[in-house]
Formats: C-alpha cells, structure tokens, sequence
C-alpha cells in the first residue's frame, strides 16, 4: 500500500500567516507602505491582525519585485496575492448575504450584464406611462417615481455595508475613533498615498519590476470623478427641494458643471483602470475574482458613458432608450454595491482609521 506524502494545502489565512512572518523578520519593504511598518507591532498574527493587514494593502505589488524570497526561493513568497485572497474573503465573509457576494466575485461580468438587461426593460416599460406633464427625463419617468425607485436601492444597501464594517472593526479589534483618526484615513485615501510605493515613483503594478503612478493617477480620476458626479446629484436635489428649480439644467449650472467633468473623469479612469488590469500579472492578485473586479470597472464606466450620453442626445429619441440603460447600470452599481468592489473603498478606509488608532509601530530591526 503506497503513502500520500503530499502536504495538506495551507488555508488563505495559514499561509498569509506564514508569509506574513517572514516578512516581519526580514523587514525589507518596511517603508513601501501601510502593511509593513503595521506588522511590526507584534510577532504572532491572529486572524483578525491578518484582516486588517490585507485592507491596507493596495496591490502596488512593489514589495514582491523587491523580495529575495518569491519563487524559486523556498519560501515562495507573494505577499500581494496572499493579501489579496485574504481581503476578498473578508468582504464575502462579512456580507450580507455571502453568498451573493461570492458568486459577484466569480461571475460579475455576466451579472452584471443580465441586470442591466433585465432593469433596462424594467425601466423602458415604465416610460411607456409617461406622466402627463414633466420636461427633459421628468418627460419620461416623473419625479416622485424616480425617488421611490433609487431611494431605497441606495439606502438599503449602505446599511449592508454598515453592518459589514461593524463586524470588521469588531474583527480587526478597531478602538475608539478620534477626528485626527478620520482625518489621517481621509488624507492618506485623498492623496493615494499607498499607491505612491512609499517612495513617490508609483506602484509596479503593470510593468513588473519598473515603477508607474498610472494606476494611482487613474484611480484618482475615478474616485474624483465619482465624487463630482455624486455632487452633481446632490445639487440637483438641493435645487430641486430648496429652490423650485426643477431639471433639466442649463449647462452653466452647478449639477452640469460637477456632473460633466465627473462624468468624462470616470469615463477615463474606467478606460485607464481597465487597461491596466489586461496588462497586470493575475499571479499578483486574486485571480479568481478577476471577473468581479472587471465587471466593477465596467459598470462604473457605462454609468458616466451613459450618462454623457443622454446629455448629448437631449430633445432626440433616443433619450428614452438611453435613459433606461443609464438607469438600470445606475440600479445595478447601487444594488450590488455592498457584493462588488465598490465595498472595499469603504473596508480600505475603515482600515486606515484603525490604524491611525493605533501606536506608532516600533523603528526597523527593534
């Protein structure tokens, strides 16, 4: 009768552990970024030290060019994709429910796509009852049915995110949060300090061992972006409610002149991430939710495309049409919020707060 010699294969969280205490007794890459002067503060790793760890990491992927023990090396080490799989499994651990979140992360291009289909019918058939009065989209859905469809499709899924980072802090053992805290998080995540590679040359996310702020530069388009584009929704909004001045807008308007950038910004930083992604090592990462992370990128770009889109075609028939698509990728993004990729800004920024609660980690060889 023969033997089975072969080792029992390390779980996500045993072999992050076994990687993670290399690098703290060799202490290389302490100033690459939040990661390494952060494991310096103990030399034994729970779970949830693991968790929090794998959050702060940005995948700048500088640390495995700069190791001496990745492959051939016996140790094997590849910290970037260990952390990796280590922070996907916390956002589909703590959601609500896991197992929409596992099958986004597998299956997110095809998700994506039959929901945009599936609302997009939903909302043309709604234009079929065209309210009787109303200009621009009010022409095609009325006011009051547009809140009663996006509000709750916005806030039912933030409170899932709520509850998730509620169990993360619990996890990652976060203390008591001050404003310097805040403020820190805020900062480092407004600068994407954590994709400058500690030395201000960028990250080697796309181009192996050279340094590049591509991917710091086309996240900062689509976080700005983004954030414009929401601002753009909240003037609307305020004009609406406050000022009696309902839509469509002129284009020197405050919703148009927020909402336009941000839109060809994340039209940009889409293209530029997504780009990126084809040219970057899936070794260095969680390759099996690669589908998920794609299908994010491209949902966010289809948001701001779309709704470019329907500015341009104002007062032609194809408002109606567009319009149902722009919504429906508008529904998606917000519905699959607290399952996709858009959950680990809110998991990043949840640990840099923590860490800024932290003490300051001891100096290097101490």
């Amino acid at each position: 009768m023969s033997l089975d010699l072969t080792l029992p294969t390390l779980s996500a969280m045993d072999e992050a552990r076994r990687q993670i205490e290399i690098c703290n007794a060799c202490r290389y890459c302490e100033g690459f970024c939040s990661v390494f002067p952060a494991m310096t503060r103990q030399k034994a790793f729970a779970d949830g030290d693991l968790t929090q760890l794998a959050n702060l990491c940005h995948n700048c992927r500088g640390c495995y060019y700069a190791c001496q023990y990745t492959e051939p090396h016996e140790f094997a080490l590849n910290i970037p994709a260990v952390l990796a799989e280590v922070r996907v499994d916390s956002w589909e651990r703590l959601a609500r429910p896991q197992a929409l979140a596992r099958l986004f992360q597998s299956h997110g291009v095809a998700m994506v796509g039959l929901l945009v289909v599936i609302l997009a019918w939903f909302f043309w058939a709604i234009t079929a009852l065209r309210p009787e009065t109303g200009a621009g989209f009010y022409a095609y859905l009325a006011h009051n049915t547009l809140v009663a469809v996006f509000v709750p499709a916005f806030v039912l899924p933030l409170a899932l995110i709520a509850l998730s980072l509620r169990d993360y802090w619990r996890e990652v053992g976060g203390g008591r949060v001050r404003l310097s805290h805040v403020l820190h998080a805020f900062g480092s995540a407004a600068r994407m300090k954590n994709l400058s590679g500690g030395h201000g040359e960028g990250c080697n996310f796309e181009k192996g061992d050279r340094f590049s702020d591509r991917r710091r530069v086309f996240h900062q388009l689509m976080m700005y972006g983004f954030l414009l584009c929401f601002a753009s929704t909240a003037s609307g909004t305020l004009m609406h409610y406050i000022l009696g001045w309902e839509a469509p807008y002129p284009l020197l308007s405050l919703p148009k002149l927020l909402g336009v950038p941000g839109g060809l910004m994340m039209v940009a930083g889409a293209a530029g991430l997504g780009w990126l992604k084809l040219k970057a090592d899936p070794a260095l990462g969680a390759a099996r939710v690669w589908g998920g992370e794609m299908a994010f990128v491209l949902l966010l770009g289809a948001v701001a495309l779309t709704g470019l889109g329907l500015y341009l075609v104002t007062g032609t028939g194809f408002v109606g049409p567009l319009l149902a698509i722009h919504l429906a990728a508008v529904m998606v993004l917000f519905l699959l919020m607290p399952f996709s990729k858009m959950v680990h800004g809110f998991f990043r920024l949840a640990a840099l707060v923590a860490e800024a609660g932290k003490p300051a980690p001891a100096s290097g060889g101490e």
